[in-house]
């Protein structure tokens, strides 16, 4: 069946033009055989584009899961329009790396190192969560469980064990959270940053324009961009910021709520 996927316009002005074809070629195969088909695990941004582009898409839709709510490296399936996603179907496996890290401290660059180590590909692991002197827990696909079981045997100096575990048992930490609301004469980014992370305008700008904020996932590096409710602005550093109801005051300034996740 030919194409029906305007896809040379959608890639045209793609930041991640990569992971957005590979998505699109698993849209193709979801039309050719009503099929959900499941993309390897992406980070936030790549996540944020193509769920945006599907967005406006009428032929099929896409849903990404990473195994818990808070999960940032996701999983990406795709179907066409009536035919329904659930979660719990995209494949997804959770592991405990169990080792005593009481004398020998790993980072999640120390899990990730290991596990690529084995041969494993970037696109097959999910989030990875570090539990101090016991170890970690990472979300892979499910095919590489036994094959971690067997190949995956230190991290650093440490001996480890990979022992299958169920979504329940994922030790998450909840995100620490602050509602704030601001009355602001604009909703530029700039303005709605810097009440929400407590930075000055001028830091806020220059934080902007290096390129270490996101909006949706995607950097942005114009101050003067606005936002609106339901968006996600993210600092390098300095943690999430959820856009709420925003509200005109009788002076037509914006009475902005916001929630911030740290």
């Amino acid at each position: 069946m030919p194409s029906t996927l305007p896809r040379e316009e959608l890639l045209k002005r793609a930041e991640h033009r990569d992971a957005l074809a590979r998505v699109l070629d698993l849209a193709e195969t979801a039309l050719r055989d009503w099929s959900v088909v499941t993309s390897d695990f992406y980070s936030p941004p790549e996540v944020g584009e193509c769920l945006d582009v599907f967005s406006r898409l009428v032929e099929v839709h896409a849903t990404a899961w990473g195994g818990y709510p808070q999960a940032e490296r996701r999983r990406i399936a795709v179907s066409r329009d009536n035919i329904a996603i659930e979660t719990a179907a995209i494949p997804l496996a959770a592991v405990d790396i169990r080792g005593n890290f009481l004398f020998d401290a790993a980072s999640h660059r120390d899990f990730l190192g290991a596990i690529l180590g084995t041969g494993i590909v970037r696109g097959k692991v999910g989030d990875i969560l570090v539990l101090g002197d016991r170890g970690a827990q990472a979300l892979v696909a499910p095919e590489l469980v036994p094959f971690l079981q067997t190949s995956l045997t230190s991290v650093r100096t440490v001996p480890v064990q990979v022992v299958p575990i169920g979504f329940e048992e994922l030790r998450i930490r909840p995100p620490q959270t602050k509602e704030i609301t601001s009355v602001e004469a604009s909703l530029r980014i700039d303005a709605i940053g810097s009440a929400g992370f407590g930075l000055s305008r001028n830091k806020m700008v220059e934080s902007i324009e290096s390129g270490e904020v996101t909006l949706n996932w995607k950097t942005v590096t114009q101050p003067s961009k606005n936002v609106q409710t339901g968006d996600r602005i993210t600092l390098r550093g300095r943690g999430r910021l959820e856009v709420g109801p925003v509200d005109t005051t009788k002076k037509g300034r914006y009475r902005v709520q916001m929630i911030r996740y740290q």
